[in-house]
């Protein structure tokens, strides 16, 4: 059976850019992991950190990555792929990024989680054996997203790799930020096309993420507006040569 292994910084980047292909996928008989990297749970947040769940109307004592995580569970379930793996790193409000702008802005010095993130990658790969990576391209550059494409190039990954473009940051603005931009230009770019059940799937996983549909699409009738505009398309740059009849 061959593996295909997607690497998401958040919890709903991956099922955001990539649930109808990850869907496809798994009903072709793929065994699809998805892995989410900044996932840890840090007790009693404060400053930003804990301004980013009181926002959300989730008091300071309730644990968000938990509950975030049970979401990612309901998601991969609706997307009908394997049981999710959580890598227990902190998100960037939990590593001194103090405020919204500077999480879309240069990455601090003091940010060394990149070191610890390239290891990370290189043991997952060697567990997952994949045929075949989806990756962000950090589209909107977003710390997070930056440090994994930073540190999952710097982990060497094997190819093929399907970098995807990170939604809904494509499409909050007419040119989104893309500081990575000059590493993905050289790759052809490719279109994948989804049938209803993938798209039904994608959009019951997407809505599983219920903690983030507010702040993200302004409500669960903002996120079905959002993804029928995508019209059941995902878009990425490969790099390397994909496996013969995939997504055909």
């Amino acid at each position: 059976m061959p593996v295909a292994l997607a690497i998401s910084p958040h919890l709903d980047d991956a099922a955001f850019s990539a649930g109808g292909t990850l869907a496809r996928l798994g009903a072709q008989g793929w065994q699809v992991v998805m892995a989410t990297v900044f996932t840890a749970s840090v007790a009693n947040p404060q400053g930003f950190a804990l301004a980013c769940q009181l926002d959300k109307g989730l008091g300071p004592h309730v644990d968000y990555m938990a509950l975030r995580r049970s979401e990612d569970c309901f998601a991969t379930e609706a997307l009908g792929i394997e049981a999710p793996v959580h890598l227990p790193f902190r998100e960037a409000p939990h590593r001194g990024y103090a405020s919204a702008p500077e999480l879309f802005s240069e990455l601090r010095p003091d940010d060394s989680v990149g070191l610890n993130l390239a290891d990370a990658f290189e043991r997952l790969v060697a567990d997952t054996q994949p045929d075949l990576i989806l990756a962000p391209q950090a589209v909107g550059g977003h710390v997070d997203h930056v440090q994994v494409v930073r540190a999952f190039r710097a982990a060497q990954p094997p190819l093929p790799v399907l970098w995807w473009r990170d939604f809904p940051y494509t499409v909050r603005d007419a040119a989104p930020k893309q500081p990575l931009r000059h590493l993905f230009e050289p790759y052809p770019e490719w279109m994948v096309r989804f049938g209803a059940e993938a798209e039904r799937r994608k959009a019951e996983a997407c809505a599983a993420y219920a903690s983030q549909i507010g702040f993200q699409f302004g409500g669960a009738e903002g996120l079905r507006e959002r993804l029928a505009a995508e019209d059941g398309i995902e878009r990425f740059r490969v790099q390397g040569k994909l496996p013969d009849g995939i997504l055909d």
